[in-house]
């Protein structure tokens, strides 16, 4: 899900990798507190990913063990110029980091390994050094933290809330672009963990002949029931055959269902119960998708961040599937009992979203 792609996809060449920002806070800064914090918190355990802004402040303060090895990065699409916060207010020593870096056209998958360690590695980001994400949009924060996850850092942090959550803790803000140090060696062969990704052929095979997997839709109910595709550039609107529906947001642009009031996401309990309507639990393997990844990695997180172990993002999602016209589809809910079961190259061409 591209927010940008919605209005610029055309003719716009993506850049792969940018990246700008420095470890070291800025002279030029906009503070939401007078004095210098000292800020001690709890130590969380590496596999937890989304964390307080008293803990990332506590790492800023140096007062945890990942205070020797870090980086922070804000994350949206596009250049820092882009950002709708990054120039007005980021957190001190903050990097941007253009979510093109990990995926690209013409499916937005996850690019090839070479290209998303690069990214990584302009960034100074390495397997060993402990990376705090945040930005205005779960999604896009929760599309680079899988990434990275996926390629091999051990340690990925999403700070909870986002920047707002940060301001309202009375954390510092800084308004200095800053310039990344780039590393030499990631550490390990990307992908380290090829196991969290799931291609269209797998998901083919699973639907098939696995009664324990689920195909988890996290989009909108609109988009589920087959009324829109939800988005500009693609014409078809249903969902693969077999999929079931995970809830998500009003849009293809909003996570309601999986956040609080106050922007932090909801817990695995939560979400559990947020599935009761639907044929979903911990214990089935599951695979989260949406339109192109970015909605998917939500739900994803939530369930690493819990310990689950039996789930993947399929990656390609709807925009994937809708490209092969002999692919089986659902239109409408099955539990519904309007359903309409054909395949991609019957389906109507007018579903794009206005």
């Amino acid at each position: 899900m591209k927010r940008k792609l919605i209005s610029a996809l055309v003719g716009i060449t993506m850049i792969a990798t940018m990246a700008v920002g420095c470890s070291n806070p800025s002279n030029d800064s906009q503070k939401t507190t007078e004095t210098k914090s000292d800020v001690k918190a709890e130590q969380v355990d590496t596999k937890k990913v989304f964390v307080s802004p008293k803990w990332v402040q506590s790492v800023i303060d140096g007062n945890q063990p990942e205070s020797k090895n870090y980086t922070i990065l804000e994350v949206s699409w596009g250049t820092y110029k882009d950002s709708p916060t990054y120039t007005k207010g980021h957190l001190p020593g903050a990097l941007h980091v253009d979510t093109s870096s990990v995926e690209s056209e013409p499916i937005w998958n996850i690019s090839d390994p070479k290209v998303v360690e690069k990214g990584m590695l302009d960034l100074g980001v390495t397997k060993d050094k402990t990376v705090i994400l945040y930005g205005t949009d779960i999604s896009a924060v929760s599309r680079v933290a899988y990434a990275y996850l996926w390629a091999g850092v051990d340690n990925v942090k999403v700070l909870d809330g986002g920047l707002d959550a940060w301001k309202k803790a009375g954390y510092q803000t800084e308004t200095k672009v800053e310039k990344a140090t780039p590393a030499k060696d990631f550490g390990t062969t990307v992908p380290a963990h090829p196991e969290y990704w799931m291609s269209i052929d797998q998901v083919q095979d699973k639907l098939k002949n696995d009664s324990n997997f689920r195909l988890v839709s996290i989009r909108s109910k609109e988009e589920f029931d087959g009324k829109t595709s939800g988005y500009t550039y693609i014409d078809r609107a249903g969902e693969p055959k077999g999929a079931v529906w995970g809830h998500a947001g009003s849009n293809p642009y909003n996570m309601e269902d999986y956040t609080h009031k106050d922007g932090t996401v909801i817990t695995a309990e939560e979400m559990e119960k947020l599935w009761s309507d639907s044929d979903i639990n911990k214990n089935n393997e599951l695979s989260f998708y949406c339109g192109t990844g970015w909605r998917a990695s939500v739900p994803w997180l939530i369930a690493y961040d819990a310990g689950w172990n039996k789930m993947t993002v399929y990656d390609g999602g709807w925009n994937e599937w809708q490209m092969h016209n002999n692919l089986p589809v659902q239109v409408g809910d099955p539990n519904s009992g309007n359903c309409v079961y054909t395949t991609v190259g019957k389906l109507p061409t007018d579903k794009a979203a206005k």
